[in-house]
């Protein structure tokens, strides 16, 4: 249906007003009645009227969706522009039931130039702090360099196939490094409240542009898909190299080039050996390494241990349930709300002996997956498909850590090594060790959340959607006290939330390590160089500067604003 048809005809009331002619404004209905354009409409016009209002001719277009599952009754809240009298052309093609563009999908997009060869740029990382750093480069014709230790997606899915068939982990590809970075395959969901950071919908019209669905221009909780993700990536990587960017996948940056402490380039080598390892200069270094690239923080810490400092981080264990299950809790047990509305969300967080725990990166209808970057850990996350539709809901129920709450051992050891910076990093790798033991292979230690409350192993586990395998493990006795005892004291707070959180089909497999960073590389805030090297960049969630895919994308494009005012 054309824009055209919710033009709305009033005469305008005495006492009425409008300074704008453009307002928002949200209005709530319920699930079976998200496409009742003659309901919606109505309700539209009465919040204008309430809000006194005036007008001559409309046009509403629907902007985003928010799904409110509280009180016992789903329902719908729907947000709107709605354009005014001489602002109703410039409504577009946008709709009352979001089935067209809304205006935020009207988003003018950059031109991204041919690279001239003047300056170039070194990216370190193809995640998306590096791919939207280069993008933003182009947009003045600065070629970046693009430097990534993993595989091209096509590739990289080959390699992660591996670590489930057979146990084979392959240190520079796997779930946590190659194209498109860790979120690549690990869900790709794009929701943030980074929004003082950066353009958020700039970032989310360019997934567009490269094929995303445009779906996620209007979602509360936009989520891509791992099945998706990759071909989006792919046509990013292409726009770039047309453009004239460089990209070398399985290549490992293993030092800096340091002259009078500028960096002016890495050293790198190639992990297949198919290559000679070489040299790279640049104008500037972008360091988007990520969040697991333990290499690139000793690398730091031999160069200026000063330029790193210890941060808050989080772990604790994925749990997994029947999607059902969840989807009943959520939804108050109406089956037909959970097949309009698809796999349900949840969000949970309380404090336990002051400390937050909380759940992070929930997967409704979705899998478990084994995201170790390296052959001696353990590590877990959680992916869906596009459609999250598998059998399974999962999320991680972390405990944040702060670096007083490091134990003692792995200070000292920080302090050893020259670098006390170091020491969460060194506490996340013990842990992420100590699964590796009570595991085998990949398969992951695991237990009933049951029988995690009640301090005894698991005879027996309900289907899981993690392909490795599962191997019973008592948690208690070795999950840190710090962790472990938060938790026993958190479920029940998060049972009284969502009544039946606590089952026996309730499943708890760990360890979830990779929420963030323990470690910050320092940078001045006003030019986002670090404060320890010139002309270095430190960038993304590796640096401690995002926490997920939209808010890396924003913080790329911001340190190349930063560092290309210097040319």
């Amino acid at each position: 249906m054309e824009c055209s048809s919710f033009l709305q005809i009033d005469t305008i009331r005495e006492g009425f007003y409008n300074l704008a002619m453009i307002k928002s404004l949200s209005v709530t209905v319920s699930p079976k009645d998200e496409k009742n354009e003659s309901l919606i409409r109505s309700l539209i016009v009465k919040e204008l009227k309430k809000n006194r209002i005036s007008y001559k001719k409309m046009a509403p277009v629907f902007e985003k969706k928010s799904i409110d599952a509280r009180h016992g009754q789903v329902k719908l809240h729907l947000k709107f522009s709605v354009y005014l009298d001489d602002d109703v052309d410039k409504a577009g093609n946008g709709n009352i039931t979001g089935s067209g563009t809304s205006s935020s999908a009207a988003f003018v997009l950059p031109e991204w130039k041919k690279a001239d060869g003047k300056h170039s740029v070194l990216i370190i990382g193809a995640g998306p702090a590096g791919l939207f750093g280069a993008l933003k480069l182009l947009e003045k014709g600065i070629k970046p360099v693009i430097i990534e230790r993993g595989a091209e997606t096509s590739q990289r899915k080959k390699d992660i196939a591996l670590i489930s068939r057979e146990n084979i982990v392959n240190e520079d590809s796997n779930y946590c490094f190659g194209e498109g970075g860790a979120g690549t395959f690990s869900d790709g969901k794009l929701y943030t409240r980074s929004n003082k950071r950066g353009n958020i919908q700039e970032i989310l019209a360019t997934f567009v542009h490269f094929g995303a669905d445009p779906k996620i221009l209007t979602d509360a909780h936009p989520h891509i898909g791992t099945d998706r993700l990759p071909q989006v990536i792919n046509a990013m990587r292409k726009k770039i190299l047309e453009c004239g960017g460089e990209i070398h996948f399985n290549t490992r940056c293993t030092e800096l080039i340091i002259e009078g402490n500028c960096v002016k380039g890495v050293r790198t080598v190639n992990v297949t050996g198919e290559a000679a390892g070489r040299d790279f200069l640049a104008d500037a270094v972008i360091l988007a390494t990520g969040h697991s690239a333990l290499d690139v923080y000793s690398m730091m810490a031999r160069y200026a241990p000063q330029g790193l400092e210890a941060k808050t981080f989080a772990a604790g264990v994925r749990v997994e349930h029947p999607r059902a299950l969840i989807d009943s809790i959520q939804f108050h047990g109406n089956k037909e709300q959970a097949e309009i509305l698809g796999a349900a969300e949840y969000r949970l967080i309380t404090q336990v002996d002051e400390r937050g725990v909380y759940s992070f990166c929930m997967c409704p209808g979705g899998f478990v997956v084994p995201s170790s970057s390296g052959p001696d850990e353990i590590v877990v996350n959680g992916m869906s498909a596009a459609k999250r539709n598998s059998k399974w809901s999962n999320a991680a129920i972390v405990v944040e850590i702060r670096p007083e709450d490091i134990p003692a051992e792995y200070k000292r050891k920080a302090e050893e090594a020259g670098c006390p910076a170091l020491a969460g990093l060194f506490f996340r790798t013990a842990i992420e060790a100590s699964a590796k033991k009570q595991g085998k292979g990949q398969a992951a230690p695991a237990q009933r959340l049951t029988d995690f409350l009640a301090n005894r192993p698991s005879k027996d586990f309900p289907q899981s959607s993690y392909t490795p395998g599962l191997v019973s493990s008592n948690l208690n006795e070795w999950l840190p006290p710090h962790i472990c005892n938060r938790l026993t004291k958190a479920f029940p707070i998060f049972n009284k939330m969502m009544r039946g959180y606590v089952c026996d089909d309730a499943l708890m497999i760990a360890v979830e390590t990779r929420t963030s960073t323990p470690v910050r590389i320092s940078r001045n805030p006003d030019t986002f160089e670090s404060t320890a090297l010139r002309n270095l960049y430190p960038a993304g969630e590796g640096s401690g500067y995002a926490g997920g895919i939209v808010s890396s994308a924003m913080d790329g494009q911001n340190c190349c604003k930063k560092l290309m005012q210097n040319f």
